[in-house]
């Protein structure tokens, strides 16, 4: 009998370690998943990933193939993509809280930055993120107020570098009329993190690295070089606005011309 309960036993561990193994074979498409899943939310545009890599034994993962939508008020149909995402986590500090990702490695990332309507995409985006995490401490600060439900955040991290290499912008604006000017985005070398307040929720941290990009993209160094190329077009970013107005304008009156000209002609057969 005490033979049968020790198979047995052994039967279940098996069972559950195996059970375990898939789970952790499979931790890429449940992350795929996840952000497939969630990310429009915070973002509120279209947010993709086509595959994710990960080394149980490095604790290292490859994300492949991430696409950053543009909102909807948009022209361009993508914000950001992304070849390739190298994240390095330390693994002994999987089972603690934070977590420590020593490096996150953006390789490449192709930017279209488009100006509308007085703003832009990557500003509209940021509001959209820091909206979505304004709302989530409101509501963690109310349960732990009134002690309904179970706290949320779920463990912090702390990124110790971040890497955003060998990027390129691509300006789109109405006055180009169709056209693009793309220029390289310096390198961005971020540090720590999350680091003086024990940690952080992957969506603050995640703000703190897109208002770093934001940041860079609209540089007066960036903006500078992009003026460059404008100028060889007779444009400046300062003047995109002014110039869609003038054409919208323009437009107006040659609609309002015509329309005049129509009632003319109408009015002329009933006199007749």
């Amino acid at each position: 009998m005490k033979k049968k309960v020790m198979i047995i036993i052994g039967g279940v561990v098996i069972i559950i370690v195996g059970l375990l193994v898939a789970v952790l074979l499979n931790l890429g498409s449940v992350i795929k998943i996840v952000v497939n899943t969630y990310g429009p939310g915070i973002t509120k545009t279209e947010v993709r990933l086509s595959d994710v890599d990960i080394s149980l034994l490095s604790a290292q993962a490859e994300i492949r193939g991430f696409y950053l939508g543009n909102p909807g008020t948009f022209k361009s149909p993508k914000a950001l993509s992304v070849e390739s995402i190298y994240i390095d986590v330390d693994e002994k500090s999987l089972t603690s809280d934070p977590i420590i990702i020593e490096k996150i490695e953006v390789i490449a990332p192709e930017i279209t930055y488009e100006k509308r309507g007085g703003t832009d995409n990557f500003q509209t985006i940021l509001n959209n993120i820091k909206e979505r995490t304004e709302a989530g401490k409101e509501s963690e600060a109310k349960t732990e107020k009134t002690g309904e439900g179970a706290k949320s955040e779920g463990k912090k991290i702390v990124i110790r570098d971040v890497i955003i290499r060998d990027g390129r912008i691509t300006l789109a604006t109405a006055v180009l009329g169709g056209s693009e000017i793309t220029v390289p985005l310096p390198n961005i070398h971020l540090t720590n993190i999350g680091q003086g307040a024990g940690g952080t929720s992957p969506a603050e941290a995640a703000k703190e690295i897109f208002a770093a990009l934001y940041k860079k993209i609209t540089a007066p160094d960036m903006t500078n070089v992009l003026n460059d190329q404008l100028k060889k077009l007779g444009l400046t970013l300062g003047g995109t606005k002014k110039a869609v107005t003038e054409q919208t304008t323009a437009a107006g009156k040659e609609a309002e011309q015509r329309v005049k000209a129509l009632g003319d002609k109408i009015k002329g057969l009933l006199e007749e």
